[in-house]
C-alpha cells in the first residue's frame, strides 16, 4: 500500500466499479486500440477471465484505477507477461500509475513470468512511455501508423520491454 493506496485482484463481479473508467480511458481514442464503443460485458471478460488478471487501486473505497496482467502470447511465449493500465481521469498525476507498475512487476515475478512485455504504447502517450521508461522498461520496436488517433490520426506505437 503506498500513500493509503490499496491494490488488490478483483473477481469478474467487481469489474462493474471501474467501468466509468474504463469506458472514459477507451472513449479518448488516445492510448488504447479497443472500440470506444465497447461494451461492459465484452471489457469484463477480456479484463477478468483466465489468463487474465484483473487488479483495482483503491483509496478509502474509490476505484482509481485498474490494471490487467496476463500472459504475453499462448503457449512457447507464456513466460513474458503483458499488462494494460488504466487510471480515472480525476486520479491522474498521483503516483497510481507508477504504483500499479511496480505491483504489477512484483505479481508477475510472483506467477513466475521472467519479463514484461507492452505491445502497443501509443507514442504520443509521452507520460506513459516516460513511466515504463523509469520502471526499467525500453523501447524494443516502432510500428509505423498502427494506432488510429482520435485527433493525430495514423500514430505510431512502441513494443516496450523489460526482464523481470
Amino acid at each position: 500500500m503506498s500513500g493509503g493506496l490499496l491494490i488488490r485482484e478483483i473477481a469478474a463481479n467487481e469489474f462493474s466499479r471501474a467501468w466509468p473508467i474504463f469506458r472514459a480511458v477507451i472513449a479518448g481514442g488516445d492510448t488504447y486500440s479497443y472500440p470506444p464503443d465497447l461494451d461492459e460485458d465484452a471489457a469484463r471478460t477480456m479484463w477478468t477471465s483466465p489468463p487474465s488478471r484483473c487488479f483495482f487501486a483503491e483509496r478509502d473505497g474509490e476505484v482509481l484505477g485498474l490494471y490487467l496482467l496476463r500472459p504475453n502470447q499462448p503457449g512457447l511465449g507464456d513466460h513474458v507477461a503483458n499488462c494494460g493500465y488504466m487510471v480515472s481521469p480525476d486520479a491522474r498525476g498521483q503516483g497510481v500509475a507508477s504504483a500499479m507498475c511496480e505491483h504489477s512487476l512484483a505479481e508477475a515475478r510472483r506467477a513466475g513470468f521472467t519479463a514484461m512485455q507492452y505491445n502497443f504504447v501509443v507514442s504520443s502517450n509521452e507520460g506513459a512511455v516516460r513511466l515504463w521508461q523509469r520502471h526499467g522498461f525500453a523501447i524494443v520496436g516502432r510500428v509505423p501508423g498502427a494506432f488510429r488517433h482520435a485527433t493525430r490520426g495514423p500514430t505510431d506505437v512502441f513494443v516496450m520491454h523489460r526482464f523481470l
